[in-house]
This record gives structure tokens, C-alpha cells and sequence, in this order.
């Protein structure tokens, strides 16, 4: 979704005595794979006014005045007496500034991380802080409202903090439960057209967090909640059982994997972090699991039992005065002494001058006999659009190589009668063609399938971990390029063969750009100009349902070439 609205700030009662604040974002502020499908994003701030004032949340500095502004219309900041953190970053810290010196006697709640990252964080001011330490804590704001507190970290969020409100049963989640999607709706009006969105939102951020997901899940077995309040999109209202049992079941799906692989990294700025997540999600998208280990929070023992159960290991450093940090370096050690010199290994790092500390542990693994495999990452600064998706397929082939080792091993069991059954369905042999910005893929498809008259459209199956599967979600414009029989070899033999991470899918082939802006292969028959409308999770693969929108015919006279397979588990 792309609209030229400005940035406002939208505010409504959500329950007794209890006001959101949602600074709506209509456009994405920068690129990160959470935000890749484009539907803009808001940051949601709670304010709870009983006998006492709270303020849960606030947003980051491209909304310091326009959020104080909407803020001091609802109550006058010096009459807050808490301020309460789910999470802290440097680009919140200008927001919290401002209101410590409207809020001077606010006193600030959080997590023990946080007020630690507070010390850096916060220059020329000593705030009041009440730290939440281990277990939960409480605070009576009076009018039936008291609070209560759990922290919930995350190797990404370590300061991560949920308040809950007896009163009103409403849990306010943080990053648990939300979704980036800026609209009018407050509340999860649509299920079904918001799940999609949700998942996509979860296998970015949660997925590669499974076993403390489910840890905090857990700590609401104990709470009646009528509401999610989550810091990103819509209040979860009706549907907060249905998003609960979700987020269970994803989370045991990637605690179940049979392979699984060890993502150590620290991040100064949130740069490496970035490449770290986009690392994940190509990993999990394959079907092997990642234990994320943020090095500045994990202990070593930790660092040692997941390098022990995982089939590969990916460490990432930022590089600080000419060094990694001492985090890193103790965790590089660990990796010497504890992991396997078979596992699969990898490096990357962002860097603002120089990449020693990158260079560091590529010297240190290789010397140690590991075999790395790819070239280390090294970004600049922030990562771009194609950075990132290079690092997604990166990962993808990661997991991939991953899963062909233990192929290798498993000994071979001829195709069973069913499986040679299934092979003999056919279909029309074609190329799925697609660019996004400077993101552009493709892939070889036979699983097409005519669905609908009106409007006209039909399925394709897309597998898991295709490339191109991250650029087909609702929205999202594609070509359907139908190959001739006869002369369907060339391109056959082309979009089989193995692509590397961020290659150039269409070199040296014939190709002209159809008015959605995707290319169309001049060697087709036939293309169909198409939008994503809708899909479907089924099994290894998602089945995608396109509306066509434009479409001709290249060669009237060619038949179209059908794709024969001779079991139903291979192409």
C-alpha cells in the first residue's frame, strides 16, 4: 500500500480511562525486511489516566513534536508519573528527552537492560528509574487500574517488557502481536486479511527468537486478556485467541526442525542486527530453524549448547575502535573450542570506516579449520534494499546446503507407487517474473492452474524457499511468461540452474518490461500481466491466487510446452 498522506498522529478510547496514541507512518521510513511489504507501519503509545498517569511507549524522533503536541492535548506531561519502556533504542531516546523535561517527576519503568542502555543513552539527565528485575512487578495506579509487569527478552529486544492491566484486561505487548500495516482501522477488524500480514511480520522478527517466543508465552496462562495492545498496527480485540494460537503454533513449527543453525552476533548501531534478521528469515523460510544469540546478553554456556545441537553457525560483529567486541571475541573463542570443524560456517558484519573485526574472526575460523560458506558480508553503514536481499538469499542457500549435507548422508529409498502416481499430473510450463525496486527474480513454474472466470485469474505454487517468494505477497505486480514447446529448453535449462545470491536472473536474456514494470521473456508465447491477490499456506509451498490485469499473445501459432516429471517430489 502506497499513499502520499502525511504523518499524523490518531487518537482514540480504547477502555476505561485508557487512550492509544498511534503515530501513523503511511510510508515506509526506511527499508528493513519486516518492512518490506510496504503497507506503512504505526508506533502506538498508551496513556492510562487513573488516580495516578502512565504513559506506555512512545515513538521515535521523526515524530518527537507532532506526538508531544497530541499528547499535551490529552493531559499536561508534568502530570505523568511514569513513564514505561517496552523496549529502548537510540532513535526513541530523542522522544524521551523531550518528555523527561515536560515530565520532570515521571519516574521511568523498565527492565534491568534498559536502564543499563538508559546510562548510554540518556546525556545530561538522571532521571527516576524503577528497574522490573526478574520476575514481576506492580504498580497501583488507582481507579482499579494496577499494573503489572513481565519481561520478555529477546536476543533482538533484551530490554523487552509487557504490561498488564487488571482493570482492563488488556495486555500491552510491545513487539509481541503486532503487525506493519498504517490504516484507519484501531482494531483487528479482518482476520483473514491481516493474517498474512501478521505471519510475515512473525517469520521476520519472531521466528528466529522461537524458544523465548514460547517462554513468554507461556506467562500468559496465568492472565485473563480481553486486548493485545501492541506497539505496531491494530489492537488485537477480536481476535486475540486466534492470533494467540498462531503465534504457539508457528513457534513450535520452528522449534521442531530438524536442522537448526547458530546466529551469534552484537550490534552497536542496529546494522549488523538488521543482517542478522535478514539472515534468519532466509534461513527459516528453507525449513531450518535459527537459535538467535545476541553475544552482549547470552551466556556462554548458552553459546556453547546451541553451537552443540546446530548443524551450522553464522557469526556477526560491528566494528568499534578497530575491534570486535569483547563479546564477540569471547564468543568466537567458544566456537574454537565447541564447534565442530564439519559444521557450515559464515561471517558478516557492518562496519563505518574498517571491517578489522569482520576480518578477525574470517582469519581466526579459517586458521581454525572451518570452512566458511560464502564470502563474508561486509556493509557499510546501513544495509540497502539489494543488500538485504542478497542476505535473505544468502541465507536461503545457507540452509539449503545445510539440508543437502544430511541428504547425503540419509541413505536413497526409490520413489513409491503413490509418489511415481502423483508425478504423472502435468501443467503448462512457465517463468514467474518479477521486479520490485532495484529487487528483481524469477523462477521456473508448472504447478500453474486457470481458477477464475471473474475476475480472471489462476494459482501457482511457489516453493518455500524460492528467492522469488519474498517479492509475491498480496499487491505485488508479477508477469506470467508461457513457454512454446519445441524451443522451451533454453529457458528450461536457464531458470533451473542454481542462481547466487543477488545474481542478475535475467542476463543475457531477451526481455522487455510489460507496463507493470516486470519483464516479459521475448522467447514466451504467451504472458498474463498479473497482481497477487491472495495465498495460501500449503505444506512446502505457498499457493499463490493472481488476478490477471493484461495479457497477449507473442506467438499465435505455438503450442504451449507441458512440463512430464517422473515422481511427485521432484521437478
Amino acid at each position: 500500500m502506497t499513499t502520499t498522506q502525511p504523518r499524523d498522529v490518531q487518537t482514540l478510547t480504547i477502555a476505561a480511562d485508557t487512550e492509544v496514541m498511534r503515530s501513523r507512518s503511511w510510508q515506509r521510513l526506511r527499508f528493513e525486511i519486516e518492512y518490506a511489504l510496504e503497507r506503512g507501519t504505526t508506533s502506538n503509545s498508551y496513556l492510562i489516566r487513573g488516580d495516578r498517569a502512565a504513559l506506555i511507549d512512545f515513538p521515535g524522533e521523526s515524530f518527537t513534536d507532532s506526538f508531544v503536541a497530541t499528547l499535551e492535548q490529552q493531559i499536561d506531561p508534568a502530570a505523568l508519573d511514569y513513564i514505561i519502556l517496552g523496549h529502548i533504542n537510540p532513535n526513541r531516546v530523542k522522544t524521551l528527552q523531550v518528555l523527561l523535561a515536560k515530565a520532570p517527576n515521571a519516574t521511568i519503568v523498565c527492565s534491568n537492560p534498559a536502564a543499563q542502555a538508559l546510562e548510554d543513552l540518556l546525556e545530561n539527565q538522571t532521571p527516576r528509574i524503577q528497574v522490573v528485575k526478574g520476575g514481576e512487578a506492580e504498580i497501583d495506579l488507582g481507579k482499579g487500574h494496577q499494573l503489572r509487569f513481565l519481561p520478555v527478552p529477546t536476543p533482538r529486544w533484551p530490554e523487552g517488557l509487557w504490561t498488564y492491566d487488571e482493570y482492563t484486561q488488556i495486555l500491552f505487548s510491545n513487539k509481541f502481536f503486532g503487525m506493519h500495516l498504517c490504516d484507519n482501522s484501531v482494531y483487528d477488524l479482518n482476520w483473514q486479511e491481516l493474517l498474512s500480514d501478521r505471519r510475515h511480520y512473525y517469520d521476520c522478527l519472531m521466528a528466529p527468537n522461537a524458544r523465548q517466543v514460547s517462554v513468554a508465552l507461556e506467562k500468559l496462562e496465568a492472565l485473563s486478556i480481553r486486548m493485545f495492545a501492541p506497539v505496531h498496527g491494530p489492537a488485537v480485540r477480536y481476535h486475540t485467541r486466534d492470533l494467540l494460537q498462531a503465534y504457539q503454533t508457528w513457534s513450535q513449527q520452528q522449534k521442531g526442525k530438524e536442522l537448526s543453525v547458530a546466529l551469534i552476533y552484537a550490534s552497536a548501531y542496529g546494522n549488523t542486527a538488521t543482517i542478522a534478521q535478514t539472515l534468519a528469515h532466509g534461513i527459516t523460510k528453507a525449513g531450518v530453524a535459527v537459535e538467535s544469540i545476541n553475544a552482549e546478553q547470552t551466556a556462554p554456556e548458552e553459546i556453547k549448547a546451541a553451537l552443540e545441537k546446530s548443524a551450522g553457525f553464522l557469526i556477526g560483529s560491528p566494528t568499534l575502535g578497530g575491534h570486535a567486541p569483547t563479546q564477540i571475541q569471547t564468543a568466537l573463542g567458544i566456537i574454537l573450542s565447541t564447534a565442530s570443524k564439519t559444521q557450515l560456517a559464515g561471517v558478516f558484519g557492518s562496519f563505518g570506516w574498517s571491517g578489522e573485526a569482520i576480518d578477525l574472526l574470517e582469519s581466526k575460523l579459517k586458521d581454525g579449520g572451518y570452512s566458511l560458506a560464502f564470502d563474508p558480508i561486509r556493509v557499510k553503514f546501513k544495509p540497502t534494499e539489494s543488500t538485504l536481499q542478497y542476505c535473505e538469499e544468502l541465507g536461503t542457500d545457507f540452509a539449503q546446503a545445510l539440508k543437502k549435507v544430511k541428504r547425503a548422508k540419509a541413505p536413497r529409498t526409490p520413489a513409491t507407487s503413490v509418489e511415481q502416481a502423483v508425478g504423472r499430473l502435468v501443467g503448462s510450463l512457465c517463468v514467474v517474473t518479477t521486479r520490485k525496486g532495484d529487487a528483481s527474480s524469477a523462477m521456473l513454474a508448472s504447478w500453474v492452474s486457470q481458477a477464475t472466470f471473474t475476475p480472471p485469474g489462476f494459482t501457482v505454487a511457489v516453493a518455500k524457499d524460492r528467492a522469488i517468494e519474498s517479492l509475491l505477497y498480496p499487491g505485488s505486480p508479477f508477469v506470467l511468461n508461457i513457454l512454446a514447446e519445441g524451443s522451451h529448453l533454453g529457458p528450461m535449462k536457464h531458470f533451473l540452474k542454481p542462481f547466487g545470491p543477488g545474481e542478475d536472473r535475467f542476463a543475457d536474456m531477451d526481455i522487455q518490461d510489460a507496463e507493470n514494470g516486470c519483464p516479459v521473456l521475448q522467447d514466451a508465447i504467451a504472458f498474463l500481466e498479473c497482481e497477487v491477490a491472495n495465498r495460501m499456506e500449503c505444506g512446502d509451498h505457498w499457493v499463490v491466487y493472481a488476478t490477471i490485469q493484461n495479457g497477449e499473445v507473442l506467438k499465435p501459432d505455438a503450442k504451449t510446452a507441458v512440463h512430464f516429471r517422473k515422481t511427485g517430489t521432484h521437478y
